[in-house]
């Protein structure tokens, strides 16, 4: 158990990686990890895309950039903060080796005629999904990587889907990058629970 909470506790959120490539065997360790995820009726409805070409990662930055900066315009923000803040996630979407779109799939998942099953049935999906990053993101802290998950393409599925022209029925959840840490991170703050 002390192994587990080390890696647990010393994860952190990593923004900054070196240029060093993450081999493949690491790679396919970490997927396998995140595969054995608990999920919703054993279904599995993760799905994963896995982006290491230079372009395309930054095809994905300029499409979920250009959205950021359309919805924040709308919403009557400064232009120059706009602006800044949409250069600063399209340098971190491009900036590490290797960026997975982790994505869910309603395919093998029940299907309901009432709205509020079906809400439930989206909600397990979801939440499955999101167990199946948690088991990347402490794969990653056991290989020695940095890893960082993002939710943008919440905000802008559409917009991801287009650019990774990925299949109609993936659903795009979160964006993890991975490498090599360029630096540490940070702690998170201070524990909210009560005993």
């Amino acid at each position: 158990m002390t192994q587990l909470l080390d890696l647990i506790q010393t994860r952190r959120s990593i923004r900054r990686y070196t240029a060093a490539p993450i081999p493949p065997a690491v790679l396919e360790r970490l997927l396998t990890a995140a595969a054995w995820a608990p999920s919703a009726h054993n279904r599995q409805p993760w799905r994963f895309a896995v982006i290491q070409s230079d372009s395309i990662k930054s095809e994905l930055a300029s499409a979920m950039g250009a959205r950021l900066r359309a919805d924040r315009l709308a919403d009557g923000d400064p232009p120059a903060a706009v602006q800044a803040d949409a250069a600063r996630s399209q340098a971190r979407l491009t900036s590490s080796p290797v960026s997975i779109v982790v994505c869910l799939s309603m395919a093998d998942m029940d299907h309901y005629s009432d709205p509020g099953r079906s809400q439930a049935e989206y909600l397990m999906a979801a939440q499955s999904t999101a167990m199946a990053v948690q088991n990347l993101l402490l794969a990653a802290q056991a290989e020695g990587l940095g890893a960082c998950w993002m939710c943008a393409p919440l905000f802008c599925g559409d917009a991801v889907k287009a650019a990774l022209d990925l299949p109609a029925d993936w659903d795009p959840q979160a964006l993890v990058t991975l490498g090599y840490p360029a630096d540490g991170g940070k702690p998170p703050p201070a524990n909210r629970w009560i005993l």
